[in-house]
């Protein structure tokens, strides 16, 4: 894949730093950064890279922490829409991660200001510029005003 453009990678970052500056705080897990590969199925493999990932302190010391691939689905996904990218294949993501154990995904829409948190196929909610989204159990106590992520 190419490249990202500038605003996918300034929405990943702001993301990232939000999340993380959280997470480090409250020691909940590990934030881990777009390109990172989750090896989400065996046989075959299947990997796939988030924008932003997150992983709970619990399964952390249950996988262990290695320097390939780390084996399993984080418990955040976070997808950001580029301009290039097809709903079709974000809807793919989505299922591939909530298939394989994330329990939230998280869809940003840069050219529409708003997200969709996905916990299953019809758990489905709607965010937009005037919303918080939150962390709910996945990451409790963390919530992300959106007018700040498009800021």
């Amino acid at each position: 894949m190419s490249p990202s453009g500038e605003e996918h990678g300034g929405l990943a970052a702001m993301f990232t730093t939000y999340l993380n500056s959280y997470v480090l705080a409250h020691r909940l897990g590990r934030v881990f950064a777009a390109e990172t590969g989750f090896l989400i199925a065996t046989d075959p493999d299947t990997v796939r890279a988030p924008d932003v990932a997150f992983v709970r302190s619990e399964q952390m010391r249950a996988v262990g922490a290695g320097t390939g691939y780390r084996r399993g689905a984080p418990d955040l996904a976070v997808e950001i829409v580029s301009p290039h990218d097809r709903y079709t294949e974000v809807e793919e993501k989505v299922a591939a991660w909530l298939t394989h154990g994330t329990r939230m995904v998280v869809v940003v829409n840069p050219r529409r200001q708003s997200l969709a948190v996905h916990h299953s196929a019809t758990d489905v909610r709607h965010l937009t510029i005037d919303d918080s989204l939150d962390g709910e159990d996945v990451i409790p106590g963390w919530s992300l005003p959106l007018r700040d992520l498009f800021q």
